[in-house]
């Protein structure tokens, strides 16, 4: 099969603009987590949240773009943006007949459902702007990011809650490793932070008021955050040829559905994820040295994640190194696969392995390595990277250094 490699990297997120300030973030164990800064908030039960702080659209972008441009969008195309810088490609007439596009996004254009239902609903508004719809829709930010970069090849956007990010670049993945594109442009984002947002997931009751903190015996739930993050795939022989710096090969891609319950993980289908890309990769459960968890903070995800990475390396299980970013950054919902897969580039390049922050006391449950408070350095040449996200959707991938 046709080789897969990353070879540019982009993000924005509440730990930083770009992957170096990200990065550098998670290395230190910085909280990106903190009170939140919009309207009606003494309205909201909740007010933290990993939120980009101090950003500003109009120094990026004009405002005739903004005009069509939801937060979403906008927070992609940075990330895309510094991608492409990295990855040094010229998408030239020829090539961009066969580069291609698959974002994932949970909720699209939340910012501007969020302004005009306030338009329409709470001022009495009954005209909305012309371009709220093709706004606001899920493909929004796929179809600017094709235009964006002159890309002609598959294009499309990929919805499945938490596992959107991970879905879109095993879906990339597998279209460069069986030749039908030669590049793709593959990640996702998600800016839910709004008022009606917050709303929405405060009604599940599976948020915490005070911090994210994954596999501690005292976690009281998940914190929402926002951003996105953009990775250039190619063939390895097209960026030997060009001389591009290759960040990590992608070697492996699973999904399952658990056919379960709507919200309720099911061990036995994030099982048959993990073995099925440890599969794909040609891959035994020993060579793996770290994987990014899903991690969420919730009783009912860690509990269940743990026991399946458990049953899934079995032997091998007291021995690996496994991680939840979302301590820090929060969970960006269809976006967070995307950000996350960063911790892995981190520690196959740098051999630096992100913590858990937040973590203060063992949870029988949880009883792996999970790298609490502080970052380690670790010699690690594959990674996992774990979503499984409401509706019983499981993505993994596989990743190795080069």
């Amino acid at each position: 099969m046709i080789r897969v490699v990353i070879t540019g990297a982009g993000t924005i997120n509440a730990l930083g603009g770009s992957v170096s300030e990200t990065l550098q973030a998670m290395r230190e164990g910085q909280l990106g987590i903190g009170p939140l800064q919009m309207r009606d908030l003494d309205r909201l039960s909740v007010k933290i949240g990993g939120q980009i702080k101090d950003f500003d659209p109009e120094a990026h972008f004009d405002r005739q773009k903004l005009a069509l441009y939801d937060r979403v969008t906008q927070l992609v195309l940075l990330a895309s943006r510094e991608a492409m810088a990295q990855s040094g490609l010229e998408i030239t007439e020829e090539l961009s007949e066969t580069t291609g596009v698959v974002l994932g996004t949970a909720a699209g254009g939340m910012n501007t459902w969020d302004d005009n239902f306030r338009s329409v609903y709470e001022e009495g508004k009954n005209r909305v702007h012309p371009f709220v719809v093709p706004k606001l829709m899920t493909n929004a930010a796929a179809s600017h990011l094709s235009m964006a970069h002159n890309i002609k090849g598959p294009s499309l956007t990929v919805s499945t809650a938490c596992a959107s990010s991970n879905h879109a670049i095993g879906l990339a993945f597998h279209m460069v490793r069986s030749g039908m594109a030669q590049v793709m442009l593959a990640g996702g984002g998600d800016a839910m932070l709004t008022f009606g947002g917050i709303k929405a997931w405060e009604g599940l009751r599976v948020m915490s008021k005070t911090a994210c903190r994954p596999f501690s015996a005292n976690r009281s739930g998940m914190v929402q955050g926002e951003g996105a993050g953009v990775f250039v795939l190619e063939t390895y022989e097209g960026a030997k040829a060009r001389g591009a710096e290759i960040l990590a090969e992608l070697i492996g891609f699973s999904m399952t559905s658990d056919a379960g319950d709507i919200v309720m993980p099911n061990q036995q289908g994030a099982v048959r994820a993990i073995r099925g890309a440890l599969r794909d990769a040609c891959l035994d459960p020993q060579d793996i040295g770290y994987i990014n968890a899903h991690g969420t903070g919730t009783a009912a995800n860690d509990k269940t994640e743990c026991a399946a990475v458990t049953e899934a390396f079995g032997a091998h299980a007291p021995a690996l190194m496994m991680s939840s970013t979302k301590s820090m950054h929060g969970h960006l919902i269809g976006g967070t696969g995307a950000v996350e897969l960063l911790a892995c580039l981190m520690a196959l390049r740098d051999g630096v392995i992100a913590p858990t922050i937040g973590y203060e006391q063992p949870d029988p449950n949880c009883a792996l390595d999970v790298v609490p408070n502080v970052a380690r350095q670790a010699k690690v040449t594959a990674t996992l990277s774990n979503a499984f996200a409401f509706g019983g959707m499981n993505a993994v991938l596989a990743l190795k250094a080069i």
